[in-house]
């Protein structure tokens, strides 16, 4: 069972305010890495991630292909930080989560498409590990 603490979500939801935003990795369909910084990943219940993707890039186009993707936060200054592996789903303009997930964007990132052209991920959680990496909590 996965349950998301409030420890995570303190630092997961405020990573891009205090400089250290979260880093999505995927892979496509035949194996190819896709790595980047994401300013609007947040806990979005207890056990899912969620995220604003601004453009079809790198990484949507991987998810499409190979759904299993991870985030990683790290504070090295605070010595914590959680890696978190699950499935993705897309939710595009139109989708009722896709607002929900809009609202709760950080303004930063908000500020960043201010057309609203992206799509709302939401990850379910399947495995939490810390940086060592030794699993803490699994589906």
């Amino acid at each position: 069972m996965i349950r998301l603490t409030d420890e995570m979500r303190e630092h997961v939801n405020s990573a891009l305010e205090k400089g250290y935003p979260c880093i999505i990795a995927t892979a496509s369909g035949n194996g190819e890495p896709g790595v980047g910084y994401r300013g609007s990943v947040m806990i979005w219940d207890d056990d899912h991630i969620a995220w604003w993707e601004r453009e079809p890039r790198n990484q949507m186009q991987n998810m499409q292909a190979n759904p299993r993707a991870a985030v990683i936060f790290r504070n090295h200054e605070l010595r914590v930080g959680w890696r978190f592996y699950g499935e993705v789903t897309f939710h595009p303009k139109g989708d009722p989560l896709w607002e929900q997930v809009w609202d709760r964007v950080v303004p930063a990132e908000q500020a960043r498409d201010p057309e609203r052209i992206g799509t709302a991920i939401i990850m379910r959680v399947d495995i939490v590990r810390d940086i060592l990496p030794q699993v803490l909590q699994q589906r």
